[in-house]
């Protein structure tokens, strides 16, 4: 009985062993293995950038909406904020026409917002009038 407990932990522990030295290796190209001597840096940190990336998009997204919410004009509780690599999209509605220009203009203004795709429309009162 303990045999086989001990035959189940090892073959567990071998699992365990072999799927994650295959997830470290599925960032690294055939040229340039990460543990390579004179392997370059960004190949050995392939699987940070995508975290850092994600970090500095919901930071921009957070300024757009600081940015915005500063306009008490504006009514952006309607409007919704994604951002990748410094592009921006906005959705959403807002009350008025001219308040889409606004919006648009202020998100072109915060820093490291390098594009802006404008999907905001006019949100109709109640009755469709």
């Amino acid at each position: 009985m303990k045999s086989n407990q001990a035959v189940q932990l090892a073959v567990a522990t071998l699992i365990v062993v072999m799927s994650t030295n295959a997830w470290s290796q599925s960032g690294q190209t055939a040229s340039a293995p990460a543990n390579a001597p004179g392997a370059s840096a960004t190949a050995a940190s392939g699987a940070v950038a995508p975290a850092n990336g994600k970090k500095a998009d919901r930071a921009l997204r957070r300024k757009v909406y600081a940015a915005i919410g500063k306009q008490k004009e504006i009514s952006a509780g309607n409007i919704s904020v994604t951002a990748k690599n410094g592009a921006v999209t906005l959705n959403g509605s807002v009350t008025d026409a001219s308040q889409i220009d606004k919006v648009v203009e202020i998100t072109k203004g915060v820093p490291g917002v390098t594009s802006v795709t404008n999907k905001l429309t006019v949100q109709k009162p109640f009755g469709g009038m």
